[in-house]
């Protein structure tokens, strides 16, 4: 396991080092390749993983890298950060296989393909990490391929949306630095299993509550949180599909992620200071991500940035879960986040074929009636809209549940009717977000009489092509099989999670 998680970081270095070996032509084919070779890996790790204990980190490497930083090239995985891993691998490949045949064959396209290749080095050393400055590094690694592809290759206002992306995400990133060098100095060490171990030890709760505050608000940008979220439309609407895919898929899960295993695995008392106000600003978002949503349906806005707002109101659930601080609320966090990726990644995927088919992502460009001029299409938009609304038998539902059922007893300590609030808005909220999703299907696949929709004279649309059947069943069906049987997370998830709040229900 060891040597594999060292590959999964070597392999995609090595593939753009490869990529300015061969001809430029074969340069998106060798991407490719390599992305599907690491995700191959990564599935080698199933049958080693020690499924009895998915609460103890597993395949550890700790070799001193930079002594005078005190800084360790540490890795390993346990069942928090195993699902997030094999997420990433598999939204990458998925990625570097959809943008093959229609990457440019020139320098272009070669720099496209070793971007998103230089991603996944941040995406899946951000989830291996084992010490605090290592963190950092990997979670810093991932804004320089993603302000380029949204750059380079983004559309409309792509230059202000990117560097949003950038301004926003690097302040949140001081912070979240100095943070780090706050629980150093208190504890002596950035090795994040002794900190985890130590559960707040060596910290008084007003250190604790100061260093949550700083990386609690670096997390918080990336999650996106509201109100720090107002990169995340513009950076959505602008980047190219798979830069959007990824986005949403994987980035986001960085930030929920390292609440989770740093602020409320390191930093306890600190996580419990701020729990009440977590969840506030998770449930705001909740209720004001759907009535985005709404606003964008009722006038045809665009697509994307449709997904995006949704993916605000999403990610709130996920903070609610994390804000009650038990094993069930966080269970339902990290279902949730693997869940949204792959569904959220199905509805970007959908985008990238709005925009192939008529040139623009606005939200009823392609008309109504789709079940009748482009089934497969229009069945696959429906079964990720039912999807995100939290339909039982489908992965969206589990976290959500999971997150109001913990709000409904939150941990000792925390105000029970405070998170009785949040509940009943998180409530108003999956109402809402239901409504607007139904809207969407009713509008632009069955094209019902008396909608305000132009139905461009019901022009033959396209239907789902040979390279989006390889690149988006695969999402649909993990979300199917996530949705019947949970367990599949959650049996990895939960053992970890007890640990984490050290033995706490």
């Amino acid at each position: 396991m060891a040597t594999l998680l060292v590959l999964l970081l070597i392999i995609p270095a090595a593939g753009i080092i490869g990529l300015y070996c061969v001809p430029v032509a074969q340069s998106a084919r060798i991407g490719a390749a390599v992305g599907t070779l690491v995700f191959l890996l990564s599935l080698v790790l199933l049958p080693l993983f020690d499924y009895n204990h998915p609460g103890q980190m597993q395949g550890e490497v700790n070799r001193s890298w930079v002594p005078a930083f005190d800084l360790h090239f540490h890795v390993g995985i346990d069942g928090i950060s195993f699902p997030l891993l094999l997420l990433t691998t598999l939204l990458t490949a998925l990625c570097l296989l959809y943008s093959a045949r229609t990457t440019t064959k020139d320098e272009s396209g070669r720099a496209y393909t070793a971007l998103l290749l230089l991603l996944e080095i941040g995406m899946v050393g951000t989830f291996v990490a084992q010490d605090l400055l290592l963190f950092f590094i990997f979670f810093e690694i991932v804004l320089i391929p993603m302000y380029g592809l949204i750059l380079k290759w983004g559309t409309g206002e792509r230059r202000r949306a990117a560097n949003k992306f950038i301004l926003y995400t690097l302040l949140g990133s001081a912070l979240m630095l100095l943070g780090f060098l706050l629980i150093h100095a208190k504890t002596g060490t950035f090795d994040m299993v002794a900190l985890s171990r130590q559960h707040g030890a060596g910290m008084t709760a007003s250190v604790q509550a100061a260093a949550f505050l700083l990386v609690g608000l670096g997390f918080a940008v990336k999650t996106p949180m509201w109100p720090l979220h107002t990169w995340l439309p513009d950076a959505h609407t602008s980047a190219p599909t798979t830069g959007s895919v990824l986005l949403a898929g994987v980035l986001l899960k960085m930030g929920t992620y390292g609440f989770i295993r740093i602020g409320v695995g390191m930093v306890p008392e600190g996580a419990h200071h701020y729990a009440m106000a977590l969840g506030a600003f998770g449930t705001v978002g909740i209720v004001y991500g759907a009535l985005a949503c709404m606003a964008q349906v009722r006038r045809g806005g665009d697509f994307k940035r449709l997904v995006a707002y949704s993916s605000v109101g999403h990610m709130g659930f996920v903070l609610l879960g994390i804000a009650t601080l038990t094993r069930i609320g966080i269970d339902g966090a990290l279902f949730a986040s693997v869940a949204h990726g792959l569904i959220t990644g199905l509805l970007f995927f959908i985008a990238g074929g709005f925009k192939e088919r008529t040139g623009t992502t606005e939200l009823y460009a392609l008309g109504r009636g789709l079940y009748e001029r482009a089934r497969r299409f229009g069945v696959l938009i429906a079964f990720a809209a039912m999807a995100s609304l939290g339909l039982p038998g489908l992965a969206g539902f589990w976290g959500e549940a999971y997150a109001m059922i913990g709000a409904v007893k939150p941990a000792n300590g925390l105000p029970g009717a405070g998170f009785h609030l949040l509940l009943v808005f998180a409530g108003l909220g999956m109402v809402l977000t239901a409504a607007y999703l139904l809207m969407v299907v009713r509008r632009l696949c069955m094209g019902l009489p008396g909608d305000a929709v132009p139905d461009l004279h019901y022009a033959q649309v396209p239907d789902l092509t040979p390279r989006e059947l390889i690149s988006w069943t695969p999402l649909a069906g993990l979300t199917l099989v996530a949705g019947l049987w949970p367990a599949v997370i959650l049996a990895l998830a939960d053992p970890a999670v007890h640990n984490l709040l050290g033995g706490a229900r």
